[in-house]
């Protein structure tokens, strides 16, 4: 394990995020059975641009786990304002349809693993479903 592998840089795996706009936000977001991390971007933003490979690399991490969106500000200007976001990158986590957690500007891939893994991943109902089976 090189040092690259271990700051994240593996580039092994990664999937495209579930395009959002207003007409799916609702169905994809809101409905969803599946806790949903949707990374909220706009063009000509750099930051945005730098945190593509980081949400891919989640997308495949967590696949199965949670879903991850991407929504561009530009064809989702009705569910950006909803949303109250201001500036991006801003990376929303939901559960049951909620904004549980909000990140605004670039982070690395481990802070939002973090978040995943405590706000969005119900680690304490697999650890007795587990214990019980």
């Amino acid at each position: 394990m090189g040092i690259l592998n271990w700051l994240g840089f593996d580039g092994a795996c990664e999937k495209e995020p579930v395009s959002l706009n207003d007409k799916n936000f609702a169905t994809e977001v809101r409905n969803s059975d599946l806790p949903v991390l949707v990374d909220v971007w706009s063009n000509g933003c750099a930051p945005c641009r730098a945190l593509v490979p980081t949400i891919k690399q989640l997308a495949c991490k967590y696949e199965g786990k949670i879903k991850v969106a991407e929504l561009n500000t530009s064809v989702g200007p009705k569910s950006t304002a909803k949303l109250g976001v201001r500036g991006t990158p801003t990376v929303l986590f939901f559960k049951r349809g909620a904004v549980v957690e909000r990140v605004v500007g670039l982070r690395g891939r481990h802070y939002f693993e973090e978040i995943i893994e405590s706000e969005l991943l119900d680690r304490d109902t697999e650890t007795v479903q587990e214990a019980a089976g």
